[in-house]
């Protein structure tokens, strides 16, 4: 189902945004399918609520939420199964969906994107899984690493970052939704509690060890194949100096002038 929800986010994307040159017709298109909380708070448009989850706004906007949903999703999908896991996604999106409402209910900015739902399997994830880890590409310049975290850590620290910035964000002039993440972030977690309840929950943990069933990713990076090059003991000094040469006429040297 994860891979399902990826593909159709991706071919509904492909069949509006190659429009995207015309910018009035994909916002017509958002004007009929996405979110627009004004519309929500006067009783119209519910059917965006559910919509706008599988519209994006660029190629970015799509590939980053797809790539999350890649990590996060298929270890929640293999514990719930295929159709609830499917109802937890679609619910965590309208939580998303309806948290920004709340905190912007007269904004006319469309809202659109899947990430509300992620928030949701990410919050579930957190639940399920606290002590699986999280590989984390870091790069600085030419030097590149992977390091793994705990999702807890990790996903404790995104929750907190979103609080963050929608406190200091103004929610009615467009840009990231940090609202909709949050309350995506906290239906998901919520509605994960019966699941883990009737696991056993703290015995779910005891059993699982609080990590999905499956081995940790192995990263090989290759060295170079230019083999070092080692000096003698007693070689030279790398650089050497060169006698100077006086010459006794000047000439017609060009470089001698």
């Amino acid at each position: 189902m994860t891979y399902a929800l990826i593909a159709v986010n991706v071919v509904v994307f492909l069949s509006y945004w190659p429009g995207a040159g015309d910018g009035r017709a994909v916002m017509g298109f958002f004007d009929s399918w996405a979110m627009h909380p004004n519309r929500i708070s006067n009783g119209q448009g519910w059917h965006t609520v559910f919509s706008a989850m599988f519209l994006h706004g660029g190629w970015m906007h799509l590939i980053g939420n797809m790539l999350f949903l890649w990590i996060f999703g298929d270890n929640l999908e293999d514990r719930m199964g295929h159709g609830p896991y499917l109802l937890f996604y679609l619910a965590c999106g309208v939580g998303a969906g309806l948290a920004h409402v709340i905190a912007a209910p007269y904004s006319a900015v469309p809202t659109v994107g899947a990430s509300g739902a992620i928030a949701g399997v990410m919050g579930g994830y957190l639940l399920l899984f606290p002590r699986a880890k999280v590989d984390i590409l870091f790069i600085f310049l030419i030097f590149f690493r992977v390091f793994s975290v705990p999702a807890w850590l990790m996903l404790g620290a995104w929750f907190a970052l979103q609080l963050f910035n929608g406190v200091g964000a103004d929610p009615t002039t467009g840009g990231v939704a940090y609202w909709a993440h949050a309350g995506g972030f906290i239906a998901g977690f919520a509605l994960m509690l019966p699941f883990w309840i009737n696991r056993g929950a703290q015995a779910f943990w005891a059993r699982t060890a609080g990590v999905p069933p499956h081995e940790e990713a192995q990263y090989r990076f290759s060295q170079s194949r230019i083999p070092a090059v080692g000096r003698p003991k007693n070689a030279p000094p790398a650089v050497t100096r060169v006698p100077r040469v006086t010459r006794k006429t000047r000439g017609d040297n060009p470089w001698s002038k």
